[in-house]
């Protein structure tokens, strides 16, 4: 059956709900050969997803996850992710999951979904872990961390159990250099469902087509953020970070209620940055990447790592609806920090071990 739709997508086709909902089945399935599924999977990848193709895969991947027990007190309430669908290979330190733990701090329910790294030295799985907060945390206990302490990782691999049998094929593709469309869904799959969600991704083209998707499977507020990055400085034509950029413009696609959508250009120059290149925003390892969070919570970096997290902490703080704009964000991410109250809340985790 894969090999049909494969023949489908080589046409050009676009793939209904049905034809979705069959190509998981075989996509999840241990008697599919891995060749047949880097086949369909690449002939996705080529003809290019389509909005409705990745909702429908969305949706269905959703409800195969493992569901968390919530309850009726934080689902009526307004749970943040922070994240990036990673593959810029710009080697940037942990951005995103520093932005989580701030907005966790500034007093905003923050569900973190994420994974080890794939395209980078450290994944926000893996500098969580050197941070000393666990990312092990079953469904119960994940909920008990959002509920006592604003802030619980939800390991993909704990929640995706039916990813084990796309690995491969996802490794393979990864060896050939192509890209699939696991590369955009990661960000969609939140367990915890989350209302509200900054994404980063490597392209702005996809700015648009992801926030369509958000909004259609029930994300209440959504930024979708690719920001640029010198072609001089990244050593490649038009270069971007999975991240709002303090280096060049940021294209954004935008939604607070139902029905509406815009798309736009933010220029850094609207935020006080000090000079800054992609070099001064380089990561490193799982304990490097982790040693820089420290130090922009106790107040040793000062430079452009903190500004970049004070940006994205600004869009992150807009999003979830704690400030009413990127500069009113930026101002009271600084406080968070100077404050004390990021390093406090990093500590706490630490403490927590995930137990209420």
């Amino acid at each position: 059956m894969i090999r049909s739709l494969t023949q489908l997508l080589r046409t050009g086709k676009v793939l209904d709900r049905s034809q979705v909902a069959e190509a998981v089945q075989q996509l999840i399935g241990e008697t599919v050969s891995v060749e047949d599924k880097v086949s369909f999977l690449t002939a996705l990848a080529v003809k290019g997803e389509t909005p409705e193709e990745l909702t429908a895969f969305a949706l269905e991947l959703r409800e195969l996850a493992v569901q968390p027990p919530l309850g009726a007190e934080l689902r009526a309430g307004l749970i943040l992710d922070v994240c990036g669908t990673g593959g810029d290979r710009l080697n940037t330190f942990n951005i995103s999951t520093t932005v989580a733990i701030v907005a966790a701090a500034s007093g905003i329910t923050v569900a973190k979904h994420g994974n080890r790294a794939v395209t980078s030295q450290s994944g926000s799985a893996d500098v969580l872990e050197a941070l000393g907060i666990r990312i092990d945390l079953t469904p119960e206990e994940a909920v008990r961390a959002l509920r006592d302490h604003q802030f619980a990782f939800f390991f993909a691999q704990r929640y995706h159990p039916t990813f084990k049998n796309i690995a491969s094929a996802r490794r393979r593709c990864a060896e050939l250099g192509q890209r699939t469309i696991f590369n955009l869904l990661g960000p969609l799959l939140n367990p915890a469902r989350p209302g509200a969600q900054l994404i980063g991704v490597p392209c702005p083209d996809w700015c648009e087509p992801i926030g369509r998707v958000l909004q259609s499977i029930g994300v209440r507020r959504g930024m979708i953020v690719s920001g640029r990055v010198a072609s001089s400085e990244a050593g490649r034509p038009s270069a971007y970070l999975d991240e709002l950029s303090t280096l060049g413009e940021t294209t954004v696609a935008e939604f607070y209620h139902d029905r509406g959508f815009s798309s736009s250009r933010l220029e850094p120059h609207h935020f006080p940055l000090q000079p800054a290149t992609l070099a001064d925003l380089a990561g490193g390892d799982r304990q490097a990447n982790a040693m820089t969070v420290q130090r922009i919570f106790c107040g040793e970096e000062r430079g452009p790592k903190r500004d970049a997290v004070l940006l994205n902490a600004a869009a992150a703080l807009f999003v979830a609806g704690k400030v009413r704009s990127l500069t009113e964000g930026w101002t009271l991410a600084a406080q968070v920090i100077d404050s004390g109250q990021a390093e406090r809340k990093l500590n706490a985790l630490r403490n927590a071990g995930g137990k209420s």
